[in-house]
């Protein structure tokens, strides 16, 4: 009698059926302020550029829910602007979602990174924008 009782004040909730979509079947665009710095701190200098742009990737990949993220040049350009070595402290990239047009992929997604280039990173944050295309 005692168990009864019991299983019967911690019943739980009967499971709901989820509606909607998934975020990962949406094609979107965002940007994002990469703190790059945290990184590659104690990296030694021959190895750092090349570690910050694995870095952007594995920030696109987590935050995007894709394994195929391209770089694009101009972002590639901007962190080895000032040399293998002293790569920026921060970056501002957009990350775009995108339909996988080549058939034989596996993948229905990629990201590709763009840079935004910015005066000052103070008081951004990650914000959603409007596709143009």
């Amino acid at each position: 009698p005692l168990i009864d009782t019991w299983r019967e004040k911690y019943i739980m909730a009967p499971k709901s059926e989820k509606k909607g979509r998934s975020a990962l079947k949406e094609v979107v665009t965002r940007e994002y302020t990469i703190h790059l710095h945290k990184y590659i701190h104690g990296i030694g200098f021959k190895r750092r550029a090349p570690r910050a742009i694995k870095a952007i990737k594995k920030f696109a990949e987590k935050q995007m829910k894709t394994t195929d993220v391209r770089i694009d040049t101009k972002l590639n350009k901007a962190v080895w602007a000032n040399g293998i070595r002293n790569v920026p402290f921060r970056i501002r990239v957009r990350c775009h979602r995108k339909r996988n047009d080549d058939e034989d992929s596996a993948h229905k997604f990629y990201t590709l990174v763009t840079h935004v280039a910015v005066e000052s990173f103070k008081g951004l944050e990650t914000k959603t924008v409007d596709s143009e295309d």
